[in-house]
């Protein structure tokens, strides 16, 4: 089945793959993932590392430019450096994430810069909290598992120093700017 964001991608005559997105990156995290896949496999996104969505979709690739590239530059540069702890879950039905309340800021910076694009296409409503995804799709059963596995390795120190620009291709994400935001620990 097609998520929401394809089909409104193929309603507007983009193919799913012609998107961008703005992520952190939180390497810290990715021993939460690999506890997830040891559980359910199949229900952890494959394609980037854990990270926090700030714009998703963002722009479609043919728009993201020169000039996107430097306000995303520069708007990076004017927020700090979150180091946060990692301690509850966010769920949903079929969603086990880590909730990242401490990015608030940093994602509404991004929300305001680019007040015309809503997160996840709006789904989960104009300011999403910020959160790890860990797996979607899930039954009960398989995130009750998720949470078991995962917990032992919380609470778990994150950095975030950088919004990520990525672009889709037909085969993965490829990375297609690094900002830094000013002070780097």
């Amino acid at each position: 089945m097609r998520s929401e964001v394809a089909m409104a991608a193929v309603r507007e005559g983009r193919t799913p793959e012609d998107r961008s997105a703005l992520v952190i990156i939180l390497p810290e995290a990715n021993p939460l993932l690999e506890a997830a896949a040891q559980v359910t496999p199949h229900l952890v996104r494959k394609g980037l590392p854990a990270h926090v969505s700030l714009l998703y979709p963002f722009l479609p690739t043919e728009e993201v430019t020169a000039g996107v590239d430097a306000e995303v530059r520069d708007l990076a540069a004017s927020l700090r450096t979150v180091e946060t702890e990692l301690t509850d879950f966010a769920e949903a039905p079929g969603f086990v994430g880590m909730a990242v309340p401490a990015l608030r800021p940093l994602a509404d910076a991004f929300y305001a810069r680019w007040p015309h694009i809503a997160p996840y296409g709006g789904r989960f409503g104009q300011r999403p909290e910020p959160h790890v995804t860990l797996v979607t799709g899930a039954s009960p059963e398989e995130a009750e598992l998720v949470r078991e596995k995962v917990r032992p390795l919380l609470p778990l120190r994150v950095t975030a120093w950088r919004a990520d620009l990525v672009v889709r291709t037909d085969r993965d994400w490829r990375l297609r700017l690094t900002a830094p935001f000013a002070a780097r620990p």
